[in-house]
């Protein structure tokens, strides 16, 4: 819808369970929404001169760090006087019914999102600036993060913005030693390969939003971190071998490029793998 106006799409990614992540750029723009599935939209940059049609006449409020929850049958209208860049998230109805059940392990019929315009929630802004905004969605180094940060917005609206307002079950204790030990070996044997909350989840029969919690208990870090840091260690090892190419290491570590992987490697070292490779640390420096 908003490519048939003068909206630009600067990036664009596919997760799991149909939610699809895009950042647009557009000004000078009246644009009318009514779409079939759900939209939350951050302000990344600019937006002051952004309006938003009501029943009492045209309001503004626009900003960066705004954002506006549309969800799925409601139509807004919108008047871009000026510059604005902002993120979409879409998640279809279904997706978003699957996960209340697989979270609080009931249903609702009742489960119905409420419409925000240019408001503030520090949450929201956190895991859009830290976590979807702070990787290339292209790589397939990258998907983990990104599953990972859309469960914890999906799950955030529906404890504060939906009719149900659940709240969040407590996760006691982490996986039983056997599960771990199966999806440690997993994680391994598919470091070079874009690994997903819902694959790892799968493996160890749980929801994402519990698997995540108790995978934290268990292991002392994030899923995504912990798989960063064991393709970091994979790297590390392989850089030891002077005949592998950083391109061959790049992609048994599941980075696509080479660039990609030096870029990610200079921000949890401090240097490029190069560099690394010419003058490395102590071995004491390296942790197992």
């Amino acid at each position: 819808m908003l490519q048939r106006h003068k909206a630009q799409l600067r990036h664009h990614a596919r997760l799991n369970h149909g939610i699809q992540l895009a950042h647009w750029f557009n000004s000078g723009d009246r644009v009318t929404n009514l779409s079939n599935h759900h939209t939350l939209s951050l302000y990344i940059a600019d937006g002051y001169d952004t309006w938003h049609k009501t029943p009492y006449g045209w309001r503004n409020g626009g900003g960066p760090d705004r954002f506006c929850l549309m969800p799925a049958g409601t139509e807004s209208t919108w008047d871009l006087r000026a510059d604005l860049s902002f993120v979409h998230l879409y998640c279809t109805e279904a997706h978003l019914r699957q996960m209340a059940e697989e979270i609080w392990d009931r249903s609702s019929a009742q489960l119905q999102l409420h419409e925000k315009v240019f408001a503030s929630d520090d949450r929201i802004t956190q895991l859009y600036r830290h976590f979807l905004l702070s990787c290339d969605w292209q790589q397939p180094a990258s998907q983990l993060i990104l599953s990972s940060a859309s469960t914890l917005l999906m799950t955030h609206l529906l404890q504060h913005y939906s009719d149900v307002q659940w709240r969040a079950p407590r996760v006691r204790g982490g996986l039983a030693p056997v599960v771990l030990r199966n999806l440690l070996d997993f994680i391994e044997a598919h470091l070079d390969q874009p690994l997903t909350l819902a694959q790892l989840s799968q493996q160890a029969a749980l929801s994402e939003f519990h698997f995540a919690r108790m995978f934290r208990h268990s292991v002392g870090e994030a899923p995504h971190q912990y798989v960063m840091r064991r393709r970091m260690l994979r790297a590390k090892a392989m850089l030891a071998d002077d005949s592998l190419s950083l391109t061959a290491i790049a992609l048994s570590c599941g980075f696509s490029s080479p660039s990609h992987f030096t870029n990610r490697f200079r921000q949890m070292h401090g240097m490029s793998p190069s560099l690394w490779r010419s003058n490395p640390p102590s071995s004491g420096a390296d942790e197992g």
